[in-house]
């Protein structure tokens, strides 16, 4: 197995194609986005019910290797802090096959 931090990330699905390459500019080449999440969170309910994607969120999962996490972070929080969203760090290991 290998040591990683697993990167989640949750915001509005018309902002994810931003975060998406952000990572990608820092080496992160796979991920998981899984659209139309519903939740409440402090912009209130995302119910994702409406025709448009203005009021979805969108949820990716990835991770990178521990020595990486701090940069992207970094590069990671100016985009919630503009656009809203929440980004989760954790360790985890990955299951080599």
């Amino acid at each position: 197995m290998q040591i990683v931090k697993r990167i989640e990330i949750i915001t509005g699905a018309l902002e994810m194609q931003a975060v998406t390459a952000v990572l990608e500019a820092h080496g992160v080449s796979g991920y998981t986005v899984i659209k139309d999440v519903t939740g409440k969170g402090e912009r209130g309910v995302q119910s994702g019910d409406d025709l448009t994607d203005v009021f979805k969120n969108s949820y990716l999962l990835t991770t990178c290797p521990p020595e990486q996490i701090a940069e992207i972070v970094e590069a990671i929080r100016p985009l919630l802090k503009k656009r809203g969203g929440v980004c989760l760090i954790s360790d985890a290991q990955w299951v080599m096959h």
